[in-house]
Order: C-alpha cells, then sequence, then structure tokens
C-alpha cells in the first residue's frame, strides 16, 4: 500500500485511540541562507498498543521523526499530539516531564553507568524521581524478571554480554512504566543472535501491550513489528501493515 503526505498514516486499525498524532509535520534546519527541510508534511497516527517500524536509508529522515515522536524536540510547523496533549504547546521543563512519564528510550549504545550493577541502573531513574524504596525495589524486580536477568542483577555492566546490557537498558526503559518504548537501532552493536534475543524481547513486550516504536534501516529487523512506516527524503512513502510478522 501506497501512502501520501497529505493521507493519514493509520498505524492500527483496530478500535483503539492513536497514543500519538502527526498532523502536517515539518521540521526545517537553517544551514546559512538555505532552508533544509528534513521532514515534510508528516501526518501518522499510532495507535496504543501497536509494535510500529520507522524505515528508511540514512537521510531519510527517521532520526528527525524519532526527535519529534520521542518529544526530544518540536516541529517548525505542524502538530503532535500525546495522548491528546499537543507538545507543541509544551514549554521545556512540561515536555520534559511528560517525556519522563511517558517514553522509554532504548539506544544502539546501552548508556549503562560502569560503576553500578545492572540493578542499580535499572533503579536510578526511580531514585531521581524520588520515588520510595519500597516501591522502586519492587518494580526494579518486576523488570528484571520481566527481561530474563533475575540473576544478573548484581553484576555489573562489564560482567555481562552485550545482550544482556541492552535487556538492561531495556528493563531501565521500562521501570517508570511508559506509555511508549523508543528504540533506535536496538540491535545496531549486537551481532545477528543476540540482536535477535533483543528483538524478541521487545515482540514480548508488545504482546503484553506496550506501544513500542522503533527506528531502524534493517528491514530484516523491521520484518518483527506489526506496522511499516517508511520514509524518503523526510516524506511517509509506503505504509502497510506486516501480515508475516515474525518470532
Amino acid at each position: 500500500m501506497a501512502s501520501t503526505t497529505t493521507t493519514a498514516v493509520r498505524a492500527n486499525e483496530s478500535t483503539k485511540q492513536p497514543i500519538l498524532r502527526l498532523r502536517d509535520v515539518w521540521k526545517i534546519y537553517k544551514m546559512g541562507e538555505v532552508d533544509v527541510p528534513a521532514l515534510q508534511g508528516i501526518d501518522a497516527d499510532i495507535a496504543e498498543g501497536d509494535f510500529v517500524a520507522i524505515i528508511g536509508a540514512s537521510g531519510s529522515g527517521k532520526s528527525t521523526m524519532m526527535n519529534q515522536v520521542g518529544c526530544l524536540d518540536i516541529p517548525t510547523k505542524g502538530s503532535i499530539s500525546l495522548k491528546g496533549q499537543d507538545i507543541t504547546r509544551l514549554g521545556e521543563s512540561d515536555l520534559a516531564r511528560l517525556r519522563g512519564k511517558s517514553i522509554g528510550f532504548i539506544f544502539q549504545q546501552y548508556n549503562l553507568i560502569p560503576s553500578l550493577t545492572a540493578y542499580q541502573n535499572i533503579m536510578l531513574p526511580l531514585e531521581l524521581q524520588e520515588m520510595p524504596d519500597a516501591e522502586a525495589h519492587r518494580r526494579t524486580k518486576e523488570v528484571l524478571e520481566l527481561v530474563g536477568l533475575t540473576d544478573k542483577g548484581h553484576h555489573l555492566p562489564s560482567q555481562l554480554s552485550g545482550g544482556q546490557q541492552q535487556r538492561v537498558s531495556i528493563a531501565r526503559a521500562l521501570v517508570g512504566n511508559p506509555d511508549i518504548i523508543l528504540a533506535d537501532e536496538p540491535t545496531g552493536a549486537l551481532d545477528s543472535v543476540t540482536g535477535r534475543e533483543v528483538i524478541q524481547t521487545l515482540q514480548r513486550l508488545w504482546k503484553k501491550g506496550k506501544t513500542i516504536i522503533m527506528v531502524t534501516h534493517d528491514l530484516n529487523l523491521a520484518q518483527y513489528a506489526h506496522t511499516h512506516i517508511e520514509l524518503k527524503d523526510g516524506k511517509v512513502v509506503r505504509y502497510e501493515k506486516n501480515t508475516k510478522v515474525k518470532t
């Protein structure tokens, strides 16, 4: 199926309301006297509980779109609504608060603190939120179990494999119970076997009801997602349901 920038991308055909809605989103960068559009009139609906892969070649606008849906940046023009709230109308502090509460980030580099154990790395965001200790420990134990690392909590990052470190970063993203998990090239630093284990972890979270948005250039990796949105030159050029989701 093809899509143009004048047609909203329906990221889920169920009755669920979109958790994210982008309308005529443009991102334009100034290069001296020249305007360079990174995104051009993006319309997209991402439904709660979907697993979406944003795909495209280098320079297609994937990273810019990730920054928009992750509330890391606001568009030059257009609107983005997260759970019905227009983020383009928020100040920096309110935007940061909404982002911290609603979105968990997973990056290609694990960004774990080397001197902290896996357990401590996962619990750190809750400590920064000044969550009561009992609740913070309960949540940390829950997500460690969810990613299959209950027996690795006392290990330092250097004592874990790459795949285990990425699962720690997934647990850290989950511990605050965000509405959306945003994964940017989550297997890029891993070998194929370990990468498959990580993507299957994300898939299990999706099947448990989490909304997953994955940015990737890897079409094979995208086959684990339920919905594909392809960008080219900052525009949506393809939208389709994946009828043969890999497991």
